[in-house]
């Protein structure tokens, strides 16, 4: 490692008119005494997200046949395999209050509103919804301050917060995974443009959404905008960083790209699923291009608390690329049909297969001395239904993957306790992100993980 005499403080910006490009970790950034260094790189800042899938999980092909270190990954599993050290998948967990509870029908709703608030829903489709603050957002409580943006929050379907969705429970609860406050949902952003400029828009500038709103239908790159600054950091950097500058901003520009190819695409109809203006029509696409953001939001240290929606629960999206025409939430209620379990199996193995493209796009981005983007994460992977024919809110499909800064045990197959809340996983994440709180939810303290 050569580290430079030019020091570049880890929270500077590019910026030009209405634009602000947070830079990924250089060697510029690191103090000149290798020792320093050292020390530095062993206390990089840890990402958690979590990532939701709707409708369940065909469990016989989820669960592995045998526990602790020695076990195979299932089939659904299999695309981990490049992370199987880092990977852990828990069994046995449960999310308490999704159930009825005395409420009736809406297990769908539940699901997602309690996922990772720990906490039951009020029955309502009005203004008074209340769940609880759920764990990303626990977290960015105490640590969003470190970033320009407290958190993350990503889906792949259009935004409903108000409405009835599911047996009398609010659209807020079905969409939203994340809540701020018990009566707060964040909901999250499906569209690549909007993720976009969140991303690297200069919300500190005066520039108007109007003036904004032209660059973009300019096709101005926020490239272009930071130019004069651009060249004046590159010019100043060694080899090694001049080409980590490079390639991080060759794929933010790839990624603008994409946008506005998917700006370009006529619409197209899919039944009982409305797509927001600037979304890709090809689904593996807008997946991939999300997923992008996330890595790059983490890369440039914009954040370091995400969470994905891949699909809001009841969700009733179709994968005919996958051969697959049927909706999704019909074919979940499957009674035990060999080939609609085989259908839904395959749905689930093409989730994970872009998860595990995301997992790669994490390991292979260097992040401080000898690691990547994947030693530095905590990433669970789960839903709130297991058996989603009868709605079953106990043993979730829950999978962690990363190194968690050297903390997390991977490699293994964990069993807790039947009905030990989920949100003691949280728990323990949150431990790791320097986050102390005496609960989430319904927790009961911080699982071994």
């Amino acid at each position: 490692m050569i580290i430079t005499g030019k020091h570049i403080a880890r929270r500077k910006f590019l910026k030009g008119l209405g634009v602000a490009i947070a830079l990924p970790m250089l060697e510029s950034m690191m103090p000149v005494s290798f020792a320093q260094t050292l020390t530095t790189a062993r206390k990089s800042p840890l990402r958690m997200s979590f990532v939701y899938v709707p409708n369940g999980i065909v469990m016989k092909n989820w669960t592995p046949a045998a526990f602790g270190t020695d076990f195979e990954l299932s089939r659904i599993l299999q695309p981990l395999t490049p992370f199987r050290d880092q990977t852990q998948v828990i069994t046995g967990s449960a999310d308490h209050f999704a159930n009825g509870l005395g409420d009736g029908g809406g297990d769908h709703a539940r699901a997602g509103a309690s996922f990772l608030t720990g906490a039951h829903p009020k029955h309502s489709a009005g203004s008074d919804i209340y769940v609880g603050v759920s764990a990303d957002q626990v977290a960015a409580r105490e640590v969003g301050h470190l970033t320009r943006l407290p958190s993350l929050e990503i889906g792949l379907d259009d935004n409903r917060t108000v409405g009835h969705c599911d047996s009398g429970y609010s659209c807020a609860y079905t969409n939203s995974i994340s809540w701020r406050t018990p009566s707060t949902p964040m909901p999250p952003e499906a569209n690549p443009r909007q993720l976009f400029e969140r991303l690297f828009g200069d919300y500190d500038n005066t520039i108007d959404d109007a003036t904004r709103a032209r660059r973009i239908a300019n096709r101005k790159s926020i490239l272009d905008m930071a130019q004069e600054e651009t060249k004046q950091l590159v010019g100043s950097l060694g080899a090694t960083d001049k080409s980590k500058m490079d390639e991080y901003l060759t794929t933010i520009r790839d990624v603008e790209q994409r946008i506005e190819r998917a700006e370009n695409e006529p619409p197209i109809k899919d039944p009982g699923f409305a797509k927001p203006s600037g979304v890709p029509t090809n689904f593996v696409e807008h997946a991939r291009l999300m997923y992008e953001m996330q890595a790059i939001a983490f890369q440039a240290d914009i954040t370091r608390i995400a969470t994905m929606v891949i699909g809001r629960e009841g969700s009733v999206r179709t994968y005919e690329h996958i051969g697959v025409p049927e909706t999704h939430h019909p074919l979940s209620h499957h009674k035990n049909y060999e080939p609609s379990l085989e259908k839904l199996t395959l749905i689930n193995t093409h989730h994970m297969d872009l998860f595990a493209n995301f997992l790669q796009r994490l390991k292979s981005t260097p992040n401080g001395v000898g690691g990547n983007l994947l030693d530095d994460s905590m990433i669970l992977y789960g839903s709130g239904i297991s058996d989603s024919d009868r709605h079953i809110h106990e043993n979730l499909p829950i999978v962690m993957v990363g190194g968690g800064g050297g903390t997390l045990h991977g490699g293994r197959h964990l069993e807790v306790a039947a009905n030990t809340p989920v949100t003691n996983v949280y728990m323990a994440m949150l431990q790791r992100m320097d986050v102390h709180v005496d609960s989430v939810g319904d927790s009961t303290g911080a699982l071994e993980i």
